[in-house]
Formats: C-alpha cells, structure tokens, sequence
C-alpha cells in the first residue's frame, strides 16, 4: 500500500525492504518499476512470488520482462467495482508448455468459476465465443451487480447481465480479450481499430516509455487513431520511424497517420490513462501533431 507514492524507486524501496510476496499495481506502474530498476543496480524484487496486474491490458514485453530479468511471473486480472471485484484472471492451463504460457498471460484473463460471460452485438444478438469475433463483454452471477440503489440506470442491464462497456473477444476455453472500452473504441471506416492493441504493440519499441492512443475527427474515414507517445530519457525516435516499427506488427488500415510526441500521459488517481484529458488537449489545439502519410 504506498498510498501517494506510485512511482517505480518508492515501490523498488519498500520492496527491498519490508520484502513482501504479492504485489498488485495498474501496468503504468509496474512499468515505472522497470524504467527504475534499469538505472538501480540495487534492485531486489526477490521477496516476491508473483506480481500481478489490471486495470488496463498489459503489454506483452512487460510479462517478459519481468519473467527473463527477475524471475517473476505477472499475472493479469479483469474486473469492476461492479463485479467484486476479480471476474477474470490469466493464468494458464495446467499442462501449458512454459513457451507457450505468455500467450495466456497477456489476455484479460479466464472467467472464474461462480459467474457467465457472454458478448454481444449492439442490439444484444449473443456471439460466438471463437476468439475472433468482436463485441461487447456483458456479465452475470450471485455476486454481480443487478442493479445501482436508488439510480435507474437500464442502459447498463440487459436480461440480467450486467453490460460492462468493455469491448473485446471470448473463445471456447473461457478466455477474454479485451481491445478496447466502449468510450474509447475507434470506428474507422465502419471497422474497430483497438487503441489498447495499437499501444501494447507501440510501448514494445526499445525508445518508447508509454503510449496512448485516441479516436480523432477525420474526414474521410470518420475517425482515426492519433499516438500520442512518451520516449524514454535520452532516447530518440520519429513519427516515420515508429509508424514503421507498427507496420511490420498490426494491420496496415491501423497505422496512425497522426503523432504527437509528450512529456507524459495524463493519469487518473490509480494510475490508468486519462484519456478524455488527450482528447480535450487535441480539441483544444494544445497539441504538436506530426502526420505521417
């Protein structure tokens, strides 16, 4: 519990030294720990069994890294207040060859036995659980919200199920993946682009500390993605260079056109990215924007 402190060198200190098993943390802040332990030769992570992680996805060069450079497995969770709070959690089949057990790792996370998931079209037509294809996660089960005291609220209830306003995949084994919020999907086209998807893949650059990805007007295409990225200290990187490296990775219709390069991305109190914050700065003007054709 470091209260006000969330960042990586007051983390990386009471760890060394009150020396604890589990730790949990957004991926904002585990990935501060790593920027940290970089330049902190003491660095001692030992104490801890596992670390685990929710709140957003977390990147798949996050796993691994703290898999290859100290040993620890990060296990990632999906819930809500409104679940209470652990619905999902990515831990991998028993009998899951250890090369194989980060593609278990880096998805939301597997539905916990008690309660039903499903996910379903705007119009609330239930889709296949194949892993492919796309809608929203809607959920139910005895400790699963009904309904808000004292607020009508029937948007968010269908037919019992709680409408989470994640948006994302579920296959055969129970697994979900989550690519985006419904706040923050990008309808481009008539086709979702994944902001969580494009900016796992992005803070995978060797130069890149964090990115954030938002929907922005666009003319022809309704709407675009714009990156908004943090480089690491004393890196550098272009707009071009970076729209190549997700090039080789995502699908070519997802590469940004628009850059912008920040000091930081804006956080709420627990850490995730605020990203109304981003889309009122791009609004507003306030900033530097690259196009990239």
């Amino acid at each position: 519990m470091p209260q006000m402190f969330l960042q990586g060198a007051p983390i990386i200190k009471m760890v060394r030294e009150l020396r604890p098993t589990i730790s949990l943390g957004v991926p904002t802040i585990w990935n501060d720990v790593l920027r940290v332990a970089e330049t902190t030769p003491e660095t001692d992570l030992s104490s801890l069994r596992a670390i685990l992680a929710g709140g957003s996805a977390v990147p798949r060069f996050m796993i691994e890294t703290f898999r290859d450079r100290f040993g620890l497995d990060m296990i990632q969770g999906w819930g809500m207040t409104e679940t209470s709070p652990l619905a999902a959690v990515s831990i991998p089949p028993a009998g899951t060859p250890p090369e194989h057990q980060v593609d278990y790792r880096v998805k939301s996370g597997r539905v916990v036995a008690g309660v039903e998931m499903r996910i379903t079209n705007d119009d609330g037509t239930v889709l296949a659980r194949d892993g492919k294809t796309v809608g929203e996660f809607e959920i139910r089960g005895p400790w699963i919200t009904g309904s808000y005291f004292g607020v009508e609220d029937p948007e968010k209830f269908r037919d019992g199920w709680l409408r989470t306003g994640d948006i994302g995949t579920l296959d055969a084994e129970g697994f979900m993946v989550v690519s985006d919020r419904t706040k923050d999907v990008i309808k481009s086209g008539g086709e979702w682009i994944s902001s969580v998807e494009l900016e796992a893949t992005m803070m995978a650059h060797p130069a890149v500390f964090e990115a954030a990805v938002i929907a922005v007007p666009d003319d022809r295409w309704q709407e675009r993605p714009l990156c908004c990225v943090v480089l690491r200290p004393e890196a550098t990187a272009t707009a071009e260079e970076l729209k190549a490296f997700l090039a080789e990775r995502v699908a070519r219709w997802w590469l940004p056109e628009r850059w912008t390069f920040i000091d930081t991305v804006p956080k709420t109190s627990v850490g995730k990215f605020d990203k109304k914050v981003l889309r009122a700065q791009y609004a507003a003007d306030e900033l530097e924007v690259v196009v990239v054709d």
